[in-house]
């Protein structure tokens, strides 16, 4: 595939050197640059696309409509509707940097954006079959909307639609909504009346009942009414004051009053104000949908339980869409067509079960790599030389997080006395993508400190919580590492870019010193295992996998004064009290195979494989063992001649009396014999042994050669 640059300086709006950008970009077949690239540069831009035979164009434009003339270019000379891709180097670069450094900066998100687009996946599609039929509860406004394309039920929620018109085409129901259970396309609402289906409105209770307390239409009776002899009224005995509960079976809910439990809100499911959005919604996924794929998922790696036994949920607890569910204590369930492409669930899971396709972690970790430069190469400018000089990655939302730093360089420009440091962007769907992984391979590859810059309170998925705790975490894991605070969460605001510019600036002049690890020449594979002869099933770039790979780059470039490294959510180490009887139960159920028992009586840990999921400690039957948070170097094996595995537990084996083949713990046995030893005593009366000294084989043959002499 060709690949062209093209660098524009808008009409010299933008304080860039061309010819230094054209300089700084790597790995693409030509570079060329113009002052008014849209418009008096496009000539000469077809000319360079027709010559070196180009099949991918990178521009230097976020105008809307100068990105429309450089894809017609674009198409005029048979490329692909999406081969045009396009770098700000003006809102969030030129108009608040200097010029070396807006330079500098519009080299490297060239050279990350070529990095990102040679790791691009291919574009796949999930569906999800539904129906048409939608409920509305409380608004018939809302309801009548609808009803040209959808079978539309309104749910009376209380209120009296005596007065309302236009309902004929709407099915109405009775009833307060007291749940909702199930997702697009098989939602489940239970309502509770006072009035039973056998009602034939015949309004001798509305009439007769007290004053305000029952409904004309349709007919139904306050929860808090009283009893009394006007409840004698009714000629088909359809009152029940105790309340009568029925489900309506519907594709979508619209619900103005109602709350979602998913803190982003789920497909199909509308609470709040109703807009002319809302219902364009809803007409959109009337029948079904289809979208792009987000997830890649491989199951076969989750470690989300077994045997009945719950382990992580990490997933489960991270979704804001209700995308995930538990459909059994030891399992997860994925509703692609419910997944709103946010990434929380991929950057909380540790095993890699499930993953974004795009960005993928790979594509991160290159555009990531590409933007941080090696002092000793010089890179375009060196630390210095007013280029760049504190070198922080910053993953950036991008919904409004992204909007408001382009509004800020507007802003900038119009006033002329706002910059920001010039920090190094990695766009992201959400900052709910960003966890413990991607910020300590940006580490691990020579950046000074991560910026996380989200929505805030604005944000559409998860909200800023998570991201705060994310950002306490790893900076408690960085001090422990000997680096200090490297970490911060941005969540610029609309219309004040003073706060924004002066938080980022505290936090990058004065919170950041120069890192000890290097930069550029780093390239991870995403992998844990890359020296061990049977390597972990989980795929590259797992979280547990990835981040343990960051740590050790960067351990071998600092000297912690601790051992065991904090904030680090997915590694766990294992204490196992004198209760253990070393029955197979916590081996058996270990998701990636980090415990084992050996037939000497030892019980052996793997750190490095632990990912933390707390399935051994659920399972245990003897309340064993407790698992503690954090990474632990002294149990890596690089610090125990290579040996992985570190015993947690030592007890005695117990050998069959008649083959020597140990079989059981000799605290298992014994613990077995007192509970259940009286309720098979003489079963083998001329055995010379208990039957709990033999091995499960010996004792078969010892119950049937004593039951043939009986």
């Amino acid at each position: 595939m060709n690949i062209g640059a093209f660098v524009c300086s808008c009409g010299g709006s933008c304080n860039i050197d061309l010819e230094a950008v054209r300089d700084g970009v790597d790995d693409v077949d030509v570079v060329a640059s113009s002052e008014l690239l849209c418009q008096d540069g496009l000539a000469g831009m077809s000319q360079v696309i027709e010559e070196y035979d180009l099949d991918q164009i990178i521009a230097t434009t976020p105008e809307p409509s100068c990105q429309d003339r450089i894809r017609g270019l674009a198409d005029e000379h048979g490329l692909h509707p999406e081969a045009s891709v396009f770098v700000d180097h003006r809102e969030t670069n030129a108009w608040v940097h200097g010029e070396a450094a807006a330079t500098d900066k519009t080299a490297r998100l060239i050279n990350a954006t070529r990095a990102g687009l040679r790791e691009e996946a291919p574009s796949r599609t999930v569906s999800k079959d539904a129906g048409n039929r939608v409920a509305v509860v409380g608004d018939p406004g809302t309801a009548r909307s609808l009803t040209d394309d959808a079978d539309v039920t309104v749910i009376a929620d209380g209120q009296d639609f005596a007065d309302v018109e236009g309902l004929s085409n709407v099915t109405i129901e009775r009833g307060r909504v007291v749940d909702i259970e199930g997702s697009y396309g098989e939602y489940e609402l239970t309502l509770e009346a006072r009035v039973t289906d056998d009602c034939i409105d015949c309004m001798d209770c509305v009439r007769e009942g007290p004053d305000g307390m029952v409904t004309e239409f349709p007919v139904d009776i306050y929860p808090d009414a009283p009893d009394g002899a006007w409840t004698d009224t009714c000629p088909t005995d359809a009152i029940d004051l105790a309340g009568v509960t029925r489900t309506v079976e519907v594709d979508q809910v619209i619900y103005p009053g109602g709350r979602d439990d998913a803190r982003g809100g789920r497909l199909g499911f509308y609470t709040g104000p109703v807009d002319a959005g809302t219902i364009a919604a809803v007409e959109s996924q009337l029948g079904g949908i289809e979208k792009p794929q987000f997830l890649d998922l491989e199951m076969d790696v989750c470690a989300a339980g077994a045997s009945s036994q719950e382990g992580c949920t990490a997933c489960v607890d991270a979704c804001p869409h209700g995308a995930v569910d538990r459909p059994t204590i030891d399992s997860v369930e994925f509703d692609e067509a419910a997944c709103e492409n946010c990434g929380a669930c991929t950057s909380a899971c540790p095993t890699g079960a499930t993953q974004l396709r795009e960005p993928s972690n790979r594509r991160l970790a290159r555009e990531v790599e590409a933007l941080l430069e090696d002092d000793a190469d010089g890179g375009l400018l060196s630390r210095g030389d007013d280029g760049i000089d504190t070198q922080v990655i910053a993953f950036v939302c991008s919904e409004y997080a992204m909007e408001r730093l382009r509004a800020h360089g507007r802003k900038a420009v119009q006033s002329g006395d706002l910059d920001y440091p010039p920090i190094l962007p990695v766009r992201v769907n959400c900052t709910d993508t960003v966890g413990e992984a991607h910020v300590m391979h940006a580490l691990a590859a020579g950046a000074d400190g991560v910026a996380i810059v989200g929505c805030g309170g604005s944000c559409l998925h998860s909200g800023p919580d998570p991201k705060q705790d994310l950002v306490d975490r790893l900076n408690q894991a960085t001090t422990d590492l000997g680096l200090g605070d490297r970490v911060g969460f941005f969540a610029p605001e609309a219309g004040n870019p003073e706060a924004f510019a002066e938080s980022l600036s505290g936090f990058v002049e004065f919170g950041l010193d120069e890192t000890p690890i290097p930069a550029g020449d780093y390239e991870a594979t995403g992998r844990s295992d890359a020296d061990r002869e049977e390597p972990r099933p989980n795929p590259d770039f797992d979280s547990h996998g990835w981040t343990l790979e960051s740590v050790r780059t960067i351990l071998d470039h600092v000297d912690p004064e601790r051992e065991v490294i904090r904030g680090l959510k997915d590694f766990g180490v294992m204490d196992v009290s004198d209760a253990c009887t070393l029955t197979p139960t916590c081996t058996n159920l270990c998701p990636t195979d980090a415990i084992q028992r050996t037939g000497e009586g030892e019980l052996a840990f793997n750190h490095a494989d632990c990912v933390n999921c707390g399935l051994c400690e659920e399972g245990c039957p003897e309340t064993a063992i407790t698992m503690h948070d954090g990474l632990d170097r002294s149990l890596l094996p690089e610090n125990r001649g290579g040996e992985a595995w570190v015993t947690v537990h030592d007890g005695d084996m117990l050998e069959c009396v008649r083959c020597g083949k140990p079989f059981t713990s000799v605290a298992s046995a014994t613990k077995i014999e007192e509970e259940v030893g009286s309720q098979v005593e003489g079963l083998a009366p001329d055995a010379d042994h208990s039957v709990f000294e033999y091995c499960s084989d010996c004792r078969s043959r010892l119950l049937f050669d004593q039951g043939e002499k009986r």
